[in-house]
């Protein structure tokens, strides 16, 4: 048998972060910042960086991608449905209105060679790497 240390409250605060867990408020969405950042997919392909975006229900006229100073941000807008007032949602988990998220891009990719694309709601972004980045293969000479 185990010794525990007894902590009167411990019961009371689970509760709390469960109810806080589970209503998030009134929209169904937690407040925080990253509640509402678009989810990533970084993958290295070769030479290549890949970024996949998950952007659902977004058209892609409402997808805005830049890099400025070896920052890539990619902004959307997902537009809101014809919400009605007596429509007493008891959960609201779809996102509506205007997102980003910006990530630093590696020294090693050349953004001005990149690469967009958009289907199914991913987007996916292609980086190419530097050619002065690249790794190089020497010939080894022999030494007699």
């Amino acid at each position: 048998m185990a010794i525990e240390r007894w902590t009167p409250f411990a019961d009371v605060r689970r509760f709390d972060d469960l109810f806080n867990r589970f209503w998030r408020g009134t929209s169904g969405l937690a407040e925080t910042p990253e509640a509402w950042s678009i989810p990533l997919d970084v993958t290295k392909s070769g030479d290549d960086v890949v970024v996949k975006a998950s952007l659902p229900g977004v058209k892609k006229d409402d997808v805005d991608v830049t890099i400025e100073d070896s920052v890539l941000t990619i902004r959307a807008q997902a537009a809101q449905e014809g919400e009605r007032e007596d429509a007493g949602y008891l959960l609201k988990e779809r996102r509506t209105g205007s997102f980003y998220r910006a990530v630093r891009l590696p020294e090693t990719v050349d953004s001005e060679q990149a690469t967009s694309s958009y289907g199914d709601g991913v987007l996916t972004i292609t980086l190419p790497k530097r050619e002065e980045k690249k790794a190089r293969k020497l010939s080894i000479a022999s030494a007699s």
